[in-house]
């Protein structure tokens, strides 16, 4: 067996990379036992952390059961059923993915609310009067359950989608040999292969939820997020804020070990007939239509219906901020997501490609670290930055100061240097993972015939493996550069003075109950995201059985 050659710069560069994307967890951590203002996490614990925990847990409760409900019983009538429309279903369904829960939030309260249209509608045909009738409070734990879980059920929806589609036919028929009618064959057979790739999608829901604060802001949600900013911003205590930081860490670890522990010692591997797609069973009549209403309601809940009042809005009363203030919105998130998705994919490269020349547990650890910056909250990650990179601040200023006789101001928290750097640890994981997706479908004997031709890592990666991950390193870009333009809980607290972006524009003016002038930013962000959702789309119609 050939030895391994060092790897020298690429591997101290793959650590260094780690210890970087590591340090707001660090950060945070340190202040666990830390004292902050007088009294400040006393008064938190005795009064607001109490229902900090329950209404968190509540929340989490009701959107993986509603998101797990729609996701898995969509992907299983797209799957296993033959009805009209079912094949522009298979890819509609991800369309939701698009709209940000804080958009969607908007845009309800917007058509929902005692002034909005439908109840205006309901008490002019009605003859009502405000106590004459009930109707829900968007505004509240019970809506931000229906905005997330119809927001965020596509990440159950494909993950389940692929798990029926990779245990074929051969199975869910050799069920019905049995006996076993279709029901039954879903709920003995079909749902427990699927386990672990729903366990895996809701567990990306859920980390989606905790790391919100856009819609449980508006909806007065108290969760760990708006307490993490409330103690930051109005307390002015950072100590309490990264403390509330690791409580809403906590609940994202316990997230991630319910979803290790659902599998147990359940190992689901294929077999021969593992790639014989299922045959849809055909459906006719009333089942048909009741195929069809479960596929469209989530679908219209989820995309056509916000997108079709912001549409409405921008069209109708028209937006005061478009124009010079929305071009330098626009320039601001396009410039921060840009050099994000750059950053990214090229570190992600060199943590990738460190860990495929030499698998050491030390380049292991390095990959792995790089990768957890998707489970943390964009508020935690916020803090995490900030605490280090102010202190960092005022080192620098001081000592430029006094060594050079410099005013140089705050250089990283002044400028978007902590914001990109923020981005970065939250949104690293996808460039990550398309990257080495990526590599892994070029095949090793490449880097055995660069070897031989004596070329150096370096020099390997430049003229072998670059012109083949093209296709791989642009996916990456654009799908770190889609989530940024949607960040909004690191974007608030780490944007410099003067500096706004689309969402925190649509934040700021949505919050003023200003939705109309927001529906040109809001609008932009929603078109954008629906640039990897076209990719996505192709990819699961070559995937037809």
């Amino acid at each position: 067996m050939p030895r391994r050659r060092p790897l020298g710069w690429l591997g101290a560069g793959a650590l260094l990379v780690a210890g970087l994307m590591a340090l707001p967890i660090v950060s945070v951590a340190t202040n666990i036992f830390s004292s902050g203002t007088a009294g400040t996490w006393s008064h938190l614990a005795s009064t607001v952390l109490p229902d900090y925990i329950v209404t968190t847990l509540w929340l989490c409760l009701g959107v993986g059961s509603l998101a797990a409900l729609i996701g898995v019983g969509t992907a299983w009538l797209v799957t296993h059923f033959d009805f009209p429309l079912r094949r522009s279903f298979e890819w509609a369904l991800v369309l939701p993915l698009a709209m940000p829960a804080y958009v969607m939030a908007y845009a309800y309260t917007d058509v929902l609310q005692f002034a909005g249209p439908l109840q205006g509608w309901l008490r002019a045909t009605m003859g009502w009067t405000r106590a004459d009738y009930w109707f829900p409070e968007v505004r509240s734990l019970g809506g931000a359950v229906v905005m997330f879980s119809f927001v965020l059920y596509p990440y159950v929806f494909m993950l389940a989608r692929s798990a029926f589609m990779e245990r074929g036919g051969a199975v869910i028929e050799a069920g019905m040999s049995l006996g076993l009618s279709p029901w039954q064959g879903f709920v003995r057979v079909s749902l427990p292969l699927a386990r672990p790739a729903i366990a895996a999608g809701v567990a990306l829901v859920l980390m989606e939820t905790l790391a919100d604060y856009g819609t449980v802001s508006y909806f007065a949600v108290q969760t760990f997020t708006t307490g993490i900013y409330r103690a930051w911003f109005s307390l002015g205590d950072r100590v309490a804020a990264a403390q509330l930081a690791m409580c809403l860490l906590g609940f994202v670890v316990v997230v991630l070990a319910l979803e290790r522990q659902s599998r147990g010692q359940a190992r689901f591997h294929g077999t021969g007939l593992r790639r014989q797609p299922p045959r849809g069973l055909a459906l006719t009549g009333w089942r048909a239509a009741g195929a069809i209403a479960a596929c469209v309601v989530p679908l219209c809940v989820g995309f056509f219906v916000p997108a079709g009042v912001l549409l409405h809005l921008a069209v109708t009363d028209g937006d005061a901020q478009f124009g010079t203030r929305f071009i330098t919105l626009a320039g601001n998130s396009v410039g921060v997501s840009v050099l994000t998705a750059v950053l990214a994919v090229s570190l992600a490269l060199l943590v990738a490609y460190a860990r495929r020349l030499d698998p050491r547990a030390l380049t292991r650890t390095a990959h792995w670290a790089v990768g957890l910056g998707y489970a943390l909250p964009g508020s935690v990650i916020a803090v995490g930055v900030l605490i280090p990179l102010a202190r960092a601040d005022n080192l620098l200023a001081q000592w430029l100061q006094s060594t050079f006789g410099w005013h140089t101001g705050l250089l990283f928290t002044g400028s978007i240097a902590a914001l990109v750097f923020a981005c970065l640890v939250r949104f690293m994981t996808s460039a990550l993972q398309t990257v080495d997706s990526a590599l892994h479908r070029v095949t090793p004997h490449m880097d055995d015939a660069a070897r031989s031709l004596g070329l150096r890592p370096a020099q390997a990666l430049r003229r072998v493996h670059l012109p083949l991950l093209q296709r791989g390193l642009l996916t990456a870009g654009l799908l770190v550069f889609i989530d940024v333009m949607k960040e909004l809980p690191a974007t608030l607290v780490m944007r410099p003075f003067n500096f706004d972006t689309l969402a925190t524009q649509v934040y700021t003016l949505a919050s003023d109950e200003r939705l109309a002038e927001a529906s040109s930013a809001t609008l932009t962000i929603v078109a954008v995201g629906l640039l990897p959702l076209f990719v996505l789309c192709r990819q699961i119609a070559r995937e037809r059985p």
